[in-house]
This record gives structure tokens, sequence and C-alpha cells, in this order.
């Protein structure tokens, strides 16, 4: 029997997509920090010039040791996402930053891409994991979604019974939220930021607003819960959403 001497395919790392919940520390999950702690590359998006709120969230568990990187967005507010220029530029963007984990992973080095709250809930993690799951071994670590922290931090009993809960993103215009507001049952808003006058207008229109809460930084420091109709100014940060809740049956 003549004998296989060819030789073997290098082995290839491991791309990890690691949630790391709504923003406190503490909800973290274990099998996170185990993965970050035992991983040698640890990936993290950012704005251009800032550290990133995942790689903050995980300072704890990052030593001198590991190899970061860095993986700065292009944009992200500059123009509607919409736009051609947007599109391309991330559509680049993420090209590129799937290619840099890719060097690292076929030199045989596990890479965790930390993200804030589920790496597969609206997150950018996604369009990595698109371009790399059929090359390389992939894995996913679920993390607490940042409306699940809201939603805790305000003490708001979301569903009840049969209530179906739906998620709309603050991206959509003014009619559609409205449209979609009235199919509810019980409802976040999230993706507020720039759209937040809209929303608050749609949720009127829709005869919701003294049903909604609006939550910023939940878990978070400087976090704020408040009734959505007592918020009279039109900022929103980034980490904020809107909640309302269900009013299905119960014992």
């Amino acid at each position: 029997m003549a004998l296989d001497l060819a030789p073997a395919a290098p082995a290839t790392g491991t791309f990890h997509g690691v949630g790391l919940g709504p923003g406190d520390p503490d909800l973290v999950t274990v099998r996170a920090v185990k993965i970050i702690e035992r991983t040698p590359v640890v990936a993290f998006f950012s704005k251009k010039g800032r550290r990133g709120h995942a790689r903050t969230i995980a300072d704890p568990w990052i030593g001198p040791d590991k190899v970061e990187l860095a993986l700065p967005y292009p944009m992200t507010t500059e123009t509607h996402f919409g736009e051609e220029r947007y599109i391309s530029s991330l559509g680049a963007f993420y090209e590129e930053s799937a290619a840099r984990i890719a060097e690292e992973l076929d030199g045989g080095r596990d890479v965790a891409l930390i993200c804030e709250g589920d790496p597969m809930f609206y997150g950018s993690f996604m369009h990595l994991h698109l371009r790399l799951k059929d090359r390389y071994p992939t894995a996913v670590t679920p993390g607490v979604t940042g409306m699940a922290g809201c939603w805790a931090a305000a003490g708001l009993a979301m569903t009840w019974g049969d209530d179906v809960l739906s998620v709309l993103p603050g991206t959509l215009d003014e009619e559609a939220l409205v449209a979609g507001l009235h199919g509810c049952q019980a409802t976040v808003v999230m993706k507020l930021g720039t759209n937040f006058a809209k929303v608050r207008r749609a949720i009127d229109r829709a005869g919701l607003l003294a049903r909604a809460t609006y939550v910023e930084r939940g878990t978070m420091a400087g976090q704020t819960v408040v009734p959505l109709a007592d918020k009279l100014d039109d900022s929103a940060p980034y980490f904020s959403l809107i909640l309302i809740p269900g009013e299905g049956r119960r014992p």
C-alpha cells in the first residue's frame, strides 16, 4: 500500500465572536471570560481615535501578553447609511477587517472578536462572520442583549402571556415606524441617535407615548431611565432605546 507522504495542511485558528453584554462587566458570561483569557488575539471595533466600548468592558481580562487588533470604522454617523459612499466605505472596511483577521487565523492563532451585547443581534461581527465562516472554524459566544439589560434596569416586565415582542430599528422612516407600532404588542425601538425625534413622533402618533420608557446607557455608569413623555429634548446617544411593554393576559 502506497503511503501518503503529502504534508498535512497547517491547522488554522478559530474565529470567535464573543458577546460582552449591555455594558456592566459583571454581566459578561463566564464562557466569554474564559475565551478572552485563553485566546492570543483579541479584535474589537471602535471609532477612529477611540478605544471602543467593547474593549473597555473587556479590560479586566486583557493582559499585556495579548495581541490587540483594533478595527476602527471609517465612518459612523457622518453620512446616511443608505448613501453609496457609506455602503462602499463600510463594505471595503469589512473586507479589510476580514483579511486582517484571516491573516492571524492562517498563522494558527485563534482570534476573539469582542462585541457589545450579543454578536448575532444587530452586531458588526455578523459582517465578518459572513465573510469568514466558510473558510475557518468559527464559534459564537452569546451575550446579554442591550435590550435585556435595559428592561432589567428599568424594572419593566416586557411580555405577558401571549404577547408578541417586536424590535423596530429607529432608522425606518416615520410612516413605517407608525405602521409597525400599530401591529405590535410589546416593542423595543433601537438605533435612536439622530432618529430620536422621529421615533418619538411615531410613538405618539401610534397612541403609545404613555406606555413608553426611554433608557440611556442601561446597566452602565450614567444610566438614565425616564418615561418617554418626560424626555423633552431630542438628543439620544448610541447606547439608548425605547421600551413599550405588552399588556397581555395575566392570571
